[in-house]
């Protein structure tokens, strides 16, 4: 195992630099998923195939006849994001306004790494493993849905994937057993007044007022309506009403977010801010709109596979490196789609050189991965296919 990956490191570096060049958005990857693969069709064992335009999953059946037999998916997303890129790097993004500054460079270059690995030991394995590399991930309704609908974790009874975290220096890797990331629902409220002459604000109903009162109430919703265990975030982002300084105008509108970590938290806080807005607006003479975005759900990682892939980090990252992550983050990602319907486990790698002085975080244009970090995401992978393979 250990000259397979010591064999394997270049290559995965290699790949990652490729397609970190080679950056492209949400359903438009095109030139990356061919990239891919063409590299899985190179990997003897892997049966290759092309779900949507721009996925590919490889599946490799063990010929062991003795262990688990258990369907364990690995997931890695590719798609990158509409930002032009600042690091001083060599192998900078090539096309201009898109970077790949969340990581998925990296993430598909270890399950590359992993396939490859893992492929030429088949016969050590039982049971089957789906490499799932995800269009997608950045742009709403998501990739990973899109495949669920496609039955690509029908059958499976474990699924994983690891993110990049610029918080955590590399060879680390970060678990939490759980609420790992948010739900994330979208609101956007007009409030319809009636506007006039600044000069006589009782002649008008002031949507403006209307929607400051609007806006600090919101934040009963997480102050006193829903237990401090279970409070949800509640973001208003966006206020926009009128543009002359002696008109009171006759809308107003409202924007923002709110981020939750169960369901039932989540849909109480949908009904508490249409509560809040109809009452306010009803006590003013106003109307409104509302409409909704709704976005992913939360992720929920499962106890027995954070089990596995805490074992698996202590084996390979050495158990001094395996950081217990306290809280969940608020911050959203598309494998819940595959949470919500099978037992999973998604964790944090680190990827910081502590060399570099403080991290950039996630989204910006300076992001950058320690290259060395990208082999720890490989042993995951194939250590967590041992693992199981053995159970």
């Amino acid at each position: 195992m250990n000259t397979t990956l010591v064999e394997i490191e270049k290559e995965v570096l290699s790949w990652r630099r490729h397609l970190h060049q080679h950056p492209e958005l949400s359903y438009q990857e095109k030139e990356t998923s061919d990239f891919i693969y063409q590299q899985l069709i190179q990997m003897s064992g892997l049966e290759v195939s092309r779900p949507t335009e721009t996925s590919v999953v490889a599946v490799l059946k063990g010929m062991r006849k003795t262990g688990s037999n258990l369907t364990i998916a690995f997931r890695a997303d590719m798609d990158a994001l509409p930002i032009e890129e600042e690091a001083e790097i060599e192998y900078r993004s090539k096309n201009k306004g898109v970077m790949h500054a969340c990581g998925h460079d990296a993430h598909t270059a270890m399950l590359l790494g992993a396939a490859k690995v893992l492929a030429a030991k088949k016969e050590d394995l039982s049971g089957e493993i789906r490499f799932v590399f995800q269009h997608a991930e950045e742009a709403f309704p998501g990739g990973a849905s899109e495949l669920v609908e496609k039955g690509i974790i029908d059958g499976v009874d474990y699924a994983f994937a690891l993110h990049v975290s610029p918080y955590y220096e590399k060879g680390t890797i970060c678990i939490r057993e759980g609420a790992f990331c948010a739900a994330a629902d979208d609101f956007e409220i007009k409030i319809i007044g009636s506007g006039g002459h600044a000069s006589t604000p009782e002649l008008t109903i002031d949507p403006l007022m209307i929607g400051a009162e609007i806006t600090t109430n919101l934040q009963q919703i997480v102050a006193r309506k829903i237990s401090v265990l279970k409070a949800p975030v509640v973001s208003v982002t966006k206020f926009q009403c009128g543009s002359a300084l002696n008109v009171i105008a006759d809308t107003a509108e409202l924007g923002g977010t709110i981020r939750s970590l169960n369901e039932e938290s989540r849909v109480k806080a949908r009904e508490l801010l249409e509560q809040i807005v109809a009452g306010i607006t009803a006590a003013h003479g106003a109307s409104y709109e509302i409409s909704w975005e709704y976005g992913y759900p939360a992720i929920v990682n499962d106890h027995q596979a954070v089990a596995f892939s805490r074992e698996v980090g202590e084996a390979h990252f050495g158990k001094e490196h395996v950081v217990e992550i306290e809280e969940p983050m608020f911050g959203t990602e598309d494998f819940s789609a595959f949470s919500v319907r099978v037992p999973s486990s998604m964790q944090f790698i680190g990827v910081h050189n502590p060399q570099w002085g403080d991290a950039y975080p996630l989204h910006h244009p300076k992001f950058r991965v320690d290259e060395d970090s990208l082999i720890y995401g490989v042993k995951y992978f194939v250590g967590l296919a041992e693992q199981l393979a053995s159970k």
